[in-house]
């Protein structure tokens, strides 16, 4: 993997809320696209340096919910069929083990256990984008779990999640916003997709820009070519952990990265 350098963010004002994001975090070979690295990195240069990243990717079904690794260890080369190169990848980022405490805090009840999995390091939903985003692997990440593909239940997750916001954590879910790899298209351009896939990535886009909760949790439904773009719902669950975590925020969401890879919808957002 290249590392490319970024623009370092700023510090964080004393009392500001950090923005929620949903990202769609490519295959390892993203590496190589120069122009969706220069987007992630550029995105990062615009956003207040985090304390911590608090990650949910796609690649991690686990319930109860889970917390990975609060120290760093080996990555997960959660793929095949690549090139051995990428499963040499390191990503050292220090763990966060302050944050892991107050997320159980914010979590754990009766009847809803917290569970921990302290040698599971990062896999490739969370470190492939945070590569590129934060390159010099300084900034504290910790991945947790998703529980559930319900997008209600993740949605309250979400929501109890977002006192974290108040205390500099960045808070990222991690998914695809079509994601069928059967209709992969390898070397389209970033303007070329399936129908299925730029019909739902635009049904999408519009719900997001009128802050249309109810369609979007019901999008298996409402959504044209919803059961084509998402054979499994796994890549767009994420969103609702940063819809819910950004639900005070939700008018004010903007698509911050758009367009096709593979004929996959790219599409990324910011709330805050």
């Amino acid at each position: 993997m290249t590392v490319t350098s970024s623009t370092r963010p700023s510090p964080r004002p004393a009392g500001d809320r950090m923005p929620v994001l949903y990202l769609s975090h490519g295959a390892p070979p993203l590496a190589d696209d120069p122009l969706w690295t220069a987007q992630l990195a550029a995105w990062s240069g615009e956003l207040p340096r985090p304390e911590a990243v608090l990650i949910v990717s796609a690649h991690w079904e686990s319930a109860p919910v889970t917390l990975g690794a609060t120290r760093t260890v080996p990555l997960v080369y959660d793929f095949r069929g690549f090139p051995e190169r990428y499963h040499r990848v390191a990503y050292p980022a220090p763990g966060a083990p302050g944050l892991a405490g107050k997320v159980r805090k914010l979590l754990a009840g009766p009847g809803t256990p917290v569970h921990d999995a302290p040698d599971r390091g990062l896999d490739h939903g969370a470190y492939v984008p945070l590569a590129e985003m934060y390159p010099d692997a300084d900034v504290p990440v910790l991945q947790l779990s998703m529980p559930t593909l319900d997008p209600g239940e993740l949605l309250e997750l979400g929501r109890r999640l977002a006192p974290l916001r108040d205390e500099g954590v960045l808070i990222v879910g991690s998914g695809f916003f079509t994601h069928n790899l059967r209709g992969l298209m390898w070397g389209a351009g970033p303007d070329e997709a399936p129908s299925w896939s730029k019909e739902f990535d635009a049904w999408g886009g519009e719900a997001l820009a009128r802050a249309d909760l109810d369609a979007l949790l019901d999008f298996e439904h409402r959504a044209p070519a919803s059961r084509i773009a998402h054979p499994r719902t796994d890549h767009f669950a994420p969103l609702f952990v940063t819809l819910g975590a950004g639900e005070d925020d939700l008018a004010a969401q903007r698509t911050v990265i758009d367009g096709f890879w593979g004929g996959l919808a790219k599409r990324s957002v910011q709330l805050g």
